[in-house]
């Protein structure tokens, strides 16, 4: 996948985030997700949180917050009041650093250790299609994602989930037979609810 292709699919999958978001009412931010041990809050605040890791890794300046980190315990603290803004802020801010020069640099540690921050835009497209899912159905919206970044997304998810964890990417469940390929991605991703019924 060459750099254009990866930032489109990119700015897809934000845009699909987006939708989803926007239509969250008002008294439906503190309510459980479908994310395990979060609210719809916390939920973007993560996404928040990891848009200015993405600015920081993008123009290598360290960034020392864990807030918003999977398995923090309150990531909406950093999103208060009506958080689609600060969504929207967030994501004005980090996509201009994202350059042919800067998804080229290397991570600094983690779990992408030594990958180059192109890896991790990919990561971040699996990021916002889950929890575009977890937020929008919990906030009972029907939500499709963008089938044409599914195929290059799940086998990002098959290439690098090396490990399970509840805080991070839960154990995969089984999904019906034939089920349509969102409901099985999801069901990858450890989304129980994606499955249910």
């Amino acid at each position: 996948m060459n750099t254009t292709e990866l930032l489109d699919g990119y700015r897809r999958a934000q845009d699909g985030f987006d939708e989803v978001v926007s239509q969250v009412p008002a008294d439906g931010w503190d309510g459980p997700s479908a994310c395990a041990k979060w609210t719809n809050r916390d939920v973007i605040g993560h996404v928040v949180w990891g848009q200015e890791l993405v600015r920081h890794l993008a123009t290598g300046v360290p960034y020392e917050s864990r807030t918003g980190a999977p398995g923090a315990p309150n990531p909406g603290v950093l999103v208060p009041g009506d958080p689609v803004p600060a969504w929207r802020a967030a994501r004005a801010s980090s996509v201009p650093t994202l350059t042919e020069e800067s998804l080229r640099r290397p991570m600094p540690g983690g779990v992408f250790t030594d990958a180059p921050l192109s890896g991790f835009i990919r990561a971040l497209i699996a990021d916002f299609m889950a929890h575009a899912w977890d937020i929008g159905s919990a906030a009972g919206l029907d939500v499709k994602l963008d089938a044409s970044l599914l195929p290059d997304s799940w086998a990002w998810a098959r290439e690098t989930i090396t490990f399970r964890d509840p805080d991070f990417i839960g154990p995969e469940v089984a999904p019906a037979a034939g089920a349509d390929e969102q409901t099985r991605y999801l069901a990858y991703l450890g989304r129980p609810s994606a499955v249910a019924g």
